[in-house]
């Protein structure tokens, strides 16, 4: 035996020899050897051949493709250490396609930052107002709707409510249930928080009220004493 043919009598000898070579699981180096051999020793080409025949059925479940030259090449390379053409950088070792990336990657970045920048932006809804009167009460409120800052700003000019009654602030949308925007104090200015849940219903399409409700205001969730003011919200 050459130096270049791998000693493996103490494994099983040339039969298990065949078998690997057969099977191309060895190192390059060593099928190179074993594929002189075969050329050059009868008895180890039939144990190889012994050996194909055997693993032959094994292949049975795949259909034969016409593969690319370069897929020969390849085996030949990493088989038997047969040189042929250098082969293309894999796609991903490709360093014209991570340069490419990397500039999709900087105008992307460059587009989330400029384009919400140019695109026009939703005008906010108007601001609206209202004086609630009634021909038959005194009470008299100014009302502003701030829809920045999501606030009333209440004004009262005159009245007062009835003995052991407050004043309830309420807006109503169409034929809707009025909702209530809370007690409201008398003689005084305020300001009045507008849950998100309500803003939407301040708009020129809807009333404000005021009406007269127990202390603690309305048990029911809807007016049940005099509506002693009321007005249209009008765009400002």
């Amino acid at each position: 035996m050459s130096a270049m043919e791998p000693d493996r009598s103490d494994d099983g000898g040339d039969d298990f020899l065949a078998a690997e070579f057969a099977l191309g699981v060895l190192p390059g180096v060593e099928l190179a050897a074993l594929a002189r051999r075969a050329e050059m020793d009868p008895a180890f080409a039939r144990a190889v051949a012994d050996w194909e025949e055997r693993l032959l059925p094994l292949a049975d479940g795949y259909a034969p493709a016409d593969l690319p030259p370069g897929v020969k090449q390849t085996l030949d390379r990493h088989l038997f250490g047969i040189a042929g053409p250098a082969p293309r950088p894999g796609f991903w070792a490709s360093l014209a396609l991570w340069r490419g990336l990397a500039g999709t990657a900087m105008a992307a970045f460059l587009l989330a930052l400029i384009v919400p920048q140019l695109m026009p932006k939703p005008a906010p809804p108007p601001d609206v107002m209202a004086s609630l009167s009634a021909e038959a009460s005194d009470v008299h409120y100014m009302a502003a709707y701030d829809a920045g800052t999501g606030t009333v700003r209440l004004a009262h000019m005159s009245g007062a409510p009835a003995a052991g009654r407050v004043f309830e602030l309420w807006v109503v949308e169409g034929s809707s249930a009025p909702v209530s925007l809370g007690v409201i104090p008398t003689g005084t200015t305020v300001r009045i928080p507008i849950s998100d849940a309500f803003r939407a219903l301040l708009t020129s399409r809807a009333q404000m009220a005021i009406s007269l409700e127990p202390p603690g205001g309305s048990p029911t969730g809807q007016p049940t004493g005099a509506v002693v003011a009321v007005g249209d919200l009008l765009d400002i």
